[in-house]
């Protein structure tokens, strides 16, 4: 028997997301995924999920979403002021719901995107092994007022776990972003260098999924050309103009502008969680910090 919720309104940019469509960038399809993957990731393991399973993504604005059956759901990331029928509840917190309970959101408060975890994922869309929406691979890529989504059956069996856990503040208050260097970092001049890494760099009203453009201006390549090569999330782009722009998650798999930066996949969760207009700057990552990413990255 399927399980279903109702979306009353969607917010904005409200959409179904999980740690990306990997294995097809050389189709020219995007990684795509959570834009915080952090808080995605933790809002399955609240749950006792398996981590890669789809949440929903919540940006800025929260949607309105009636339960048509009993679950239980998790909020993590940022505060959007979450409501289960009208009263406050907290983030990283597992609640039950039950049938005809309303989830809705509020005023936001700190961070920027915000995840809703559903006890055994979202039963949406499946394509190209992810449940990632994207225009073009999915029929959908945004969820829309109307819409039912498909959840898992309650079982009363699950068990329930009322236990809260506290995350750090500094994954969204953090003003300093580390970075490794790009494939063209050494093209920088030592005075672009300094600029790069003393200016406080505020965030342009142009970012979204696909990437953060940035307002403050560098001074222009010498050789400010190259032949297309690939991009990934976190590239720093520098463009003819002079501004930077940072590719997110949803970025296209090529690009023809030189690649200065590469941020680490802790910044990007970071900077998923800044808005238009804050700042922060950019902080090489030190060797250990480095290898101990390394080494972490090929464990068991």
């Amino acid at each position: 028997m399927n399980s279903y919720m109702l979306i009353l309104s969607a917010g904005l940019q409200t959409s179904i997301q999980d740690l990306g469509r990997k294995g097809y960038r050389s189709y020219g399809v995007p990684i795509s995924g959570a834009m915080d993957k952090y808080s995605a990731i933790l809002a399955n393991k609240l749950l006792n999920n398996k981590e890669g399973l789809p949440v929903m993504e919540i940006t800025i604005t929260g949607p309105k979403i009636m339960f048509e059956d009993k679950t239980m759901i998790v909020i993590t990331g940022a505060n959007i002021s979450p409501m289960l029928n009208g009263k406050p509840i907290m983030l990283n917190f597992v609640y039950e719901v039950n049938i005809s309970d309303v989830l809705s959101f509020g005023k936001l408060v700190f961070g920027s995107r915000a995840y809703l975890g559903i006890k055994d994922g979202f039963k949406t869309e499946f394509k190209l092994k992810s449940f990632s929406y994207y225009e073009g691979i999915t029929s959908k890529c945004i969820i829309e007022k109307g819409d039912r989504l498909k959840i898992s059956s309650y079982n009363d069996d699950l068990g329930f776990t009322s236990s809260k856990l506290k995350v750090k503040e500094s994954h969204f208050e953090t003003n300093e972003l580390e970075v490794t260097k790009g494939p063209e970092y050494n093209r920088l001049s030592k005075k672009q260098r300094e600029f790069i890494f003393s200016t406080k760099f505020t965030i342009d009203n142009l970012n979204n999924r696909m990437g953060y453009q940035l307002k403050n201006k560098l001074s222009l390549l010498k050789n400010n050309e190259i032949i297309t090569s690939a991009t990934i999330p976190g590239s720093v782009q520098l463009t003819p103009s002079g501004k930077l722009i940072i590719m997110m998650r949803d970025c296209p798999t090529t690009g023809g502008y030189p690649r200065i930066l590469q941020l680490t996949d802790l910044a990007i969760n970071q900077l998923a969680q800044k808005k238009t207009g804050e700042t922060f700057k950019f902080k090489m990552e030190s060797s250990f910090s480095f290898l101990s990413r390394l080494v972490n990255k090929f464990k068991d």
